[in-house]
């Protein structure tokens, strides 16, 4: 039996008839996560911001450009994820920010959302697997191409053994991530002298430089994308919605207590690693953690190894839950039809397999580039898109449908969201001015994406997918409306 909705429902797009069990072959586990778990995946997708990437924005801004760009970004994603906490608890479905803009601003919107999600998510990952090589190097010796495929290959194994194993292993290794900062905080503390964070040598030709500036107000702009790693993928959490408890009540406090923690630890770290050690020496250093405890105790300290060892369970939590973000995001995309639908497969243990392996092996091929810090620049360049559309929506669904259905109520409403949505565009200009080619390169596999659509895929959307299903629902409301 096929499903005969052929016609157009949406102006510029078409649907595909698909078979009768196109859905049971595309099925997420129930019921796998709590608002605990919520919790520790919005913590574990950051993590690894807190153990290298946020001290390149030294090198970009000195400490006081860092400071400043830090506490911006802050500002942004905490406006932010209340925003998402009221979304994901009224349109709960495993597409997250695609599905929010697609109900908001239709098909393009949606994809226009989901792709920028997809090239945050498909990159980060090959930029946490270089730091982890940093951290291994520092263990054993060894780093580069052998340790990027081996922790890919683990890893989106582990995943597709299935979600809720996935998410229990990650609540682990979280946990272990959370030990290290805890040790290494303890063991900075004693150590922290305030002269250390100005260390840096100023640029006398730089507009406004001075100690707490070195490079200046531009420097401010040029650190915001390595300020957002310390935040970077918390929007995911939605992304697990099909798979949580009870989406109404679990995903905005899993949400809005993961930003919690990492407002937290995002502090402590930018204050203590280079206050504690040297702003100097942290500005490129590969493990910075390790580094700063190395500076105080000693290349053999004990402490340091421990948080080295440690450490590397913080980088491996992010790496982790991010392939669990893209391949949800995949998943959602492709079932709808907007990318091949085959990528939304899912196994026997209900994992969708290609949405795991292959976003895996395009950002298994970034990785070789060896290029942490531009990786970090490509992702938070989708990032930024992405967050543009996804407070755009917030604001839109307040406007156009103020009767929705809202477990969850934004504080200060679309004022709130409108301030994330401002410094949203300021992050994402910010990311040419680190490294223009990087950011041009992503927009240009972004552009290609959306190419895809507009030639091909919104020619070919599926009605059954759960987002489609919410706009068609929608528009039956609004026809009895008009009745």
């Amino acid at each position: 039996m096929e499903d005969k909705n052929n016609n157009s429902q949406v102006a510029g797009v078409a649907y595909d008839s698909v078979p009768d069990n196109y859905l049971e072959k595309r099925q997420l586990k129930k019921g796998a996560a709590g608002w605990l778990l919520l919790t520790c995946l919005g913590v574990s997708y950051v993590i690894s911001g807190d153990f290298a990437g946020w001290n390149f924005g030294l090198e970009q801004g000195g400490f006081g450009g860092l400071l400043i760009a830090t506490l911006l970004m802050a500002l942004m994603y905490t406006s932010m994820v209340f925003g998402l906490a009221e979304l994901s608890a009224a349109i709960p479905t495993a597409g997250g920010g695609y599905g929010f803009a697609r109900r908001a601003m239709g098909p393009l919107g949606g994809f226009l959302t989901g792709s920028a999600i997809l090239v945050e998510y498909a990159i980060a990952p090959a930029a946490i697997v270089i730091f982890i090589s940093g951290y291994v190097s520092e263990l054993v010796g060894l780093s580069g191409p052998l340790v990027y495929v081996s922790f890919y290959v683990v890893f989106v194994g582990i995943h597709l053994w299935g979600a809720g194993e996935a998410l229990k292993i990650m609540l682990v290794i979280t946990g272990v991530a959370v030990l290290a900062l805890l040790v290494f905080i303890a063991g900075m503390i004693p150590h922290f002298d305030t002269a250390n964070l100005f260390d840096i040598a100023v640029n006398e030709n730089a507009a406004g430089a001075s100690a707490f500036l070195p490079e200046g107000w531009l420097g401010v702009w040029a650190a915001i994308p390595f300020a957002i790693w310390f935040f970077l993928a918390v929007e995911g959490v939605p992304l697990a919605a099909e798979e949580s408890k009870n989406p109404a009540k679990d995903m905005p406090r899993g949400i809005v207590y993961s930003m919690l923690i990492l407002l937290a630890f995002a502090a402590l770290v930018l204050f203590l690693a280079p206050g504690a050690s040297s702003a100097d020496l942290m500005k490129d250093h590969p493990a910075p953690l390790v580094g700063a405890l190395q500076h105080v105790y000693g290349n053999s300290a004990f402490i340091a190894a421990v948080v080295n060892v440690l450490g590397l369970a913080g980088l491996i939590a992010s790496f982790f839950s991010i392939i669990f973000a893209y391949s949800r995001q995949v998943f959602a995309l492709s079932r709808a039809g907007y990318f091949p639908r085959w990528l939304s497969l899912t196994n026997t243990r209900k994992t969708p397999t290609y949405a795991l392996v292959v976003p895996g092996l395009i950002g298994l091929v970034l990785s070789f580039s060896n290029e942490g810090d531009l990786m970090i620049n490509m992702a938070v360049f989708g990032a930024t898109i992405s967050y543009i559309l996804m407070m755009l929506s917030h604001i839109i669904l307040r406007i156009k449908e103020p009767d929705l259905a809202r477990p969850y109520r934004t504080p200060g409403g679309v004022v709130t969201t409108s301030v994330a949505l401002f410094f949203a565009v300021i992050a994402l200009i910010s990311t040419f001015l680190v490294d223009s080619t990087a950011a041009l390169f992503a927009g240009v596999v972004y552009l290609s994406m959306v190419g895809y659509f507009v030639l091909y895929s919104r020619h070919h959307l599926v009605s059954k997918a759960p987002e489609e299903e919410f706009e068609a629902i929608a528009n039956a409301e609004k026809e009895l409306k008009d009745k």
